[in-house]
């Protein structure tokens, strides 16, 4: 029951945030156009509930651009100004409304990752899809992207061991109290979070 009111819930304050966020949505959508041209949008296929795949949709926030071997160039040397802003107050997460809107993610829940980390969870860490993926997260309010994947991941896990409504309803609002505060953007060291290639000890 609490599962079926949580999704009345998103359903409904992602049209709202849909209608009343449309023409702040076509601001970011011109800025990105004039500064990087098109596309305005990135998407990328992510693990969802129960690891099933959708495809995640976010602002664009870095420039296309290779080496002279054609390797993509570092993140730090393709992030915009205009991306930079946008990522520091997750402004480019706004278009997931719409993910949220279709059932693919709830407001709150375990960020969604790549697909390729499936198989490189240990099956402690797996049980993070047991609840759908969230625009915000137990992790995003307790360090944000400063934390360890070991450390997301026992975050993920105890948000899925606990989640209820008024959990979430507290989720939210720390989110909206800290994102302006653009703590915990990136790991020390890096301009987005580094890939997850498996924990060095299994979780216990």
């Amino acid at each position: 029951m609490k599962r079926w009111t949580k999704r009345l819930i998103d359903f409904f304050l992602a049209t709202v945030g849909l209608i009343i966020l449309s023409p702040f949505l076509a601001i970011i959508s011109l800025a990105i156009l004039l500064t990087m041209g098109p596309p305005i949008f990135f998407w990328q296929v992510r693990a969802g509930y129960k690891g099933r795949a959708f495809s995640l949709i976010k602002f664009r926030t870095m420039l296309f651009g290779c080496d002279a071997q054609g390797q993509p160039l570092p993140d730090a040397d393709r992030i915009t100004k205009v991306g930079s802003f946008l990522r520091q107050y997750s402004l480019d997460e706004l278009p997931q409304l719409w993910n949220i809107w279709l059932g693919e993610m709830s407001f709150v829940g375990p960020r969604p990752l790549l697909m390729e980390y499936l198989p490189r969870y240990s099956p402690e860490q797996a049980r993070r899809h047991e609840v759908k993926p969230g625009l915000t997260g137990w992790a995003q309010v307790n360090g944000r992207n400063s934390l360890s994947w070991e450390e997301r991941f026992q975050l993920d896990i105890w948000y899925a061991d606990h989640w209820n409504l008024g959990l979430d309803a507290k989720i939210f609002w720390k989110t909206l109290q800290r994102v302006p505060q653009r703590k915990g953007v990136s790991l020390e060291g890096y301009a987005t979070m580094p890939e997850f290639t498996g924990s060095k000890q299994k979780m216990r």
